[in-house]
């Protein structure tokens, strides 16, 4: 299974809840953001590319810059 990391601008809880729709359409129960890592790291699992991760991001009004694993 494919894993990958994005640096975002979802700061609070409420952010997180904000996305949730947008990135349960794309990967559902295989995604989570870190909150207390300082670049609020999103982390996603699953067969899914990297720009529709990005998309839904932007979506839901945020951003995501891929890191290289």
């Amino acid at each position: 299974m494919k894993k990958i990391q994005f640096k975002t601008n979802v700061k609070c809880g409420a952010c997180v809840a904000a996305i949730t729709l947008e990135m349960d359409k794309v990967v559902p129960n295989a995604w989570k953001v870190d909150l207390s890592h300082p670049e609020r790291i999103l982390t996603v699992e699953g067969d899914v590319e990297e720009e529709t991760i990005q998309l839904a991001l932007e979506k839901a009004g945020y951003k995501g810059e891929s890191i290289d694993a």
